[in-house]
């Protein structure tokens, strides 16, 4: 068992940071602007999911629009999750989509957005 853990102050090169850690793990990073937050989630070679916090519904769907991910949660963490939504990543984060219809249309790159108002 590991308990929930935030890590600050991590190198971009510790597998921690730079790889899937599929534990009760988050790894926060300072950005100074949007642009550098969606550029830094980008340049990793996994996209499972990826969650946004903000007040302001332009910059989230800007962001829901540019993230190289499989899932957006706006507002929500990334893990929510329900039968016939399409879960599932993209780059070297998975291959298709679980859920009912999803696992049919294995070869898409869908990207689902979810706003918890």
């Amino acid at each position: 068992m590991f308990p929930p853990t935030i890590l600050t102050g991590v190198d971009r090169t510790e597998p921690v940071s730079c790889m899937e850690a599929f534990g009760p793990v988050a790894v926060v990073e300072p950005f100074a602007s949007l642009d550098e937050a969606i550029r830094e989630v980008n340049d990793s070679r996994f996209g499972l999911q990826a969650g946004i916090y903000t007040s302001d519904i332009h910059a989230a769907m800007r962001a829901a629009e540019e993230l190289q991910v499989g899932g957006v949660m706006i507002n929500d963490f990334p893990t929510f999750r329900v039968d016939n939504m399409p879960y599932g990543g993209v780059k070297e984060s998975g291959f298709g989509r679980e859920g009912v219809q999803y696992a049919v249309e294995e070869m898409t790159e869908l990207k689902l957005v979810s706003i918890k108002l």
